[in-house]
């Protein structure tokens, strides 16, 4: 399996965290009062801790997120794409693009990493998956297997600002 499929999981990962870190705390700042009032449903404790995340919290979850994201890519690579691991990854890293075209439809404009998400995750995951099956390699996607990705991608994002919070804090 090409490189280009399995470690390009991290690349592309890697530009599109580059967004997210440029333009994400900044954007929280400016922007969640005005969501606050939109969307007043929105439990409180929520708002809270997503105002809650420094600029430094969030570049080391953005770190410890590329250990995890790293680690998936060089498994595929050594397994030539057939890691479950990877694919989970890479089912995460296209669910989580299509997450980011959520939030700012919800927004109505602009969110960090909704940028990225429809030139690079989502045509990534796509081309990847594409390349993976033409290979005989893809896992059949399955309900389960769907939940599970996101369960992952969820666990290792709220994994991620535990380590950091706990390396800022020191």
């Amino acid at each position: 399996m090409s490189p280009a499929v399995t470690l390009g999981l991290f690349a592309a990962w890697a530009l599109h965290d580059a967004e997210e870190v440029a333009f994400g705390p900044r954007w929280v700042r400016a922007n969640v009062p005005a969501l606050r009032k939109r969307f007043p449903q929105v439990p409180e404790r929520v708002w809270r801790a997503v105002e809650g995340v420094t600029q430094r919290e969030f570049a080391a979850a953005v770190a410890v997120m590329a250990t995890i994201v790293g680690a998936a890519a060089v498994r595929g690579h050594r397994t030539g794409g057939r890691s479950a691991f990877f694919q989970a990854a890479l089912d995460g890293f296209g669910l989580h693009g299509l997450l980011h075209l959520a939030q700012a439809a919800a927004a109505r404009g602009y969110t960090p990493g909704s940028a990225t998400s429809p030139v690079l995750v989502v045509p990534f995951t796509l081309w990847a998956r594409g390349r993976l099956r033409r290979a005989g390699r893809l896992r059949p996607t399955t309900p389960g297997g769907v939940l599970r990705g996101v369960a992952a991608a969820a666990g290792a994002t709220v994994v991620s600002h535990a380590v950091a919070r706990r390396l800022v804090k020191g």
